[in-house]
């Protein structure tokens, strides 16, 4: 599948958003797909997916219930809803997605083979 991230920009901290990653191509229900991010000067970590088929999903330790993911299969979408946003959370958040993915390395990027062109989120007063 090709993917396309959007819905990044400036936002005020305790502020929300909502990303959305939108996917083309067969077969996306056979897909987990999942939102990392890229602080300025850090390495890429780990936010959140969402399991092929069934949907289960999974987030990072520092979201602590702020963030909420959800897929439609129907509109082969992901959406990356984000709130109480902090500084902290400022970031580059790509999009990607694995073809049945095993459930041991949902958190780890290597293991995804499609990548979205990431979407800017700058939380900010």
């Amino acid at each position: 599948v090709q993917l396309q991230a959007s819905g990044g920009g400036l936002v005020q901290p305790g502020g929300s958003r909502r990303l959305t990653c939108s996917a083309s191509g067969r077969f996306f229900i056979n897909y987990t797909v999942a939102w990392f991010r890229q602080a300025p000067g850090k390495e890429r970590e780990f936010v959140s997916a969402v399991k092929y088929g069934v949907g289960t999903t999974y987030y990072g330790d520092f979201v602590q219930g702020r963030f909420t993911i959800s897929r439609d299969n129907d509109k082969k979408t992901v959406n990356l809803q984000m709130n109480n946003l902090q500084p902290e959370d400022t970031a580059v958040y790509y999009c990607a997605a694995a073809s049945f993915l095993h459930d041991n390395y949902y958190s780890t990027e290597r293991y995804y083979n499609s990548w979205g062109q990431g979407t800017l989120v700058t939380v900010s007063s």
